[in-house]
């Protein structure tokens, strides 16, 4: 009972601060990138018959959205959140409504006509509206100089990482209903709506003036040694996107496997489950257990507990591995979130977060394509080794941090 009285005090000050309508506002408009991917596979495989192009342009929308996530997140260091986020959801309504356009044409255009899907699928990802760190930097600013702002900004990380994995969750699962339900092409359409009406709420939401813009010759210089911090909880997340990716296509062979190739992703949303609720009790963890200790811990059971997965012989048995494996990932994902925002040199929060979002990006479409090969080459079991790999990178990258601290 004391522990739970204690969750709720430490989230009851969220609302307080951001005030009530930003928490479900930030959930909703960061819906749409977890709809885009899945949902350009789904149609463009319906449309074209082709899974190569299909792959190739949920290829070129996590490309986009690598490249294009810390370029908006340095626009809006300088410009304003509101500015850069009005301008990437006009864009993205745009460039996500010629791609369904241009997709439905596959079925009675030539080869040629495949180029322009491919292009917009690039552009969908490039303008994709960065919500999700975006509202992690506004948090940063809304805490900043308040008397118990380390255990008010672990609730509001660990409110974003669940927020995350929710979105994660059900962004596929409502590609799926809509998909299969009415159209494939109704899902990317609902992702573009929802942008252009949550993206552009998010965006004139008054907390966006907790982040205020510096004019780039007000920054002080950013030395070579600043940057190599920051990298090493961008590395993290391309390791952490890389356990993810090699996952779900580890995840997607042993469904095959076992007789229903179709519920690969179902499977891994077990892991989502755990990690969501894990993410939450991040807020009453005691602030002696530093970051840098809870980076450690976390990444050791990660490795630990992906080692499982060798085990299953079944749905079942493979599910309650993945709730086991998805507990520890929530977590490390507030921590190193946490890391990047206090490492984030002075002006630069926005780059910084989005830098952290673009290596998770980066390190799944690294970790399907890894995990990919090698169940081609030795099925499931093969590639299970690659999600353990990604879990001991993290593992040393942790303990790296410890000793520099340290030191």
């Amino acid at each position: 009972m004391p522990i739970r009285v204690s969750v709720l005090s430490r989230y009851k000050v969220l609302p307080d601060l951001a005030g009530a309508a930003f928490l479900p506002l930030g959930l909703f408009a960061r819906l749409p990138l977890a709809m885009l991917t899945v949902g350009t596979l789904t149609l463009i495989a319906v449309e074209s018959k082709s899974y190569a192009l299909a792959g190739m342009a949920a290829g070129a929308v996590g490309i986009g959205s690598a490249i294009g996530a810390p370029i908006l997140g340095a626009l809006a260091d300088r410009a304003g959140q509101t500015r850069v986020l009005l301008a990437a959801a006009a864009l993205n309504t745009v460039a996500v409504t010629a791609l369904v356009l241009t997709a439905l044409t596959l079925g009675d255009a030539d080869g040629g006509a495949r180029a322009p899907v491919v292009v917009s699928a690039l552009l969908s990802g490039l303008t994709t509206p960065q919500v999700g760190p975006f509202a992690r930097a506004r948090w940063m600013g809304l805490t900043e100089g308040r008397t118990l702002r380390a255990l008010e900004l672990d609730a509001a990380l660990s409110y974003e990482g669940t927020a995350d994995e929710l979105t994660f969750v059900l962004g596929p699962a409502l590609v799926g209903l809509l998909g299969a339900g009415v159209a494939p092409w109704l899902p990317l359409s609902a992702a573009a709506l929802l942008t252009a009406i949550s993206v552009t709420a998010f965006a004139l939401h008054p907390t966006a003036r907790a982040v205020r813009p510096i004019a780039r010759h007000e920054l002080p210089p950013v030395s070579l040694r600043e940057w190599a911090i920051v990298l090493v909880p961008v590395a993290a997340m391309i390791a952490m996107g890389t356990f993810f990716g090699s996952t779900q296509a580890a995840l997607t062979a042993f469904a095959a496997e076992h007789g229903s190739p179709d519920l690969g992703g179902l499977l891994y949303a077990a892991v989502g489950l755990t990690s969501a609720i894990a993410a939450l009790s991040v807020a009453v963890w005691p602030p002696a257990f530093s970051l840098a200790s809870r980076w450690i811990v976390c990444a050791g059971c990660m490795l630990v507990f992906s080692l499982v997965l060798f085990i299953p012989d079944g749905l079942p048995s493979m599910t309650a591995a993945l709730l086991l494996v998805g507990i520890p990932v929530g977590p490390i994902m507030v921590t190193v979130f946490g890391i990047g925002g206090r490492v984030a040199p002075h002006g630069r929060t926005g780059t910084v977060m989005t830098m952290l979002a673009s290596g998770i990006v980066a390190g799944t479409a690294l970790g399907s394509a890894l995990g990919g090969q090698l169940a081609a080459g030795g099925g499931s079991a093969a590639a299970f080794v690659a999600p353990s790999a990604a879990a001991g990178a993290l593992l040393a990258l942790g303990a790296a941090v410890a000793v520099v601290r340290r030191r």
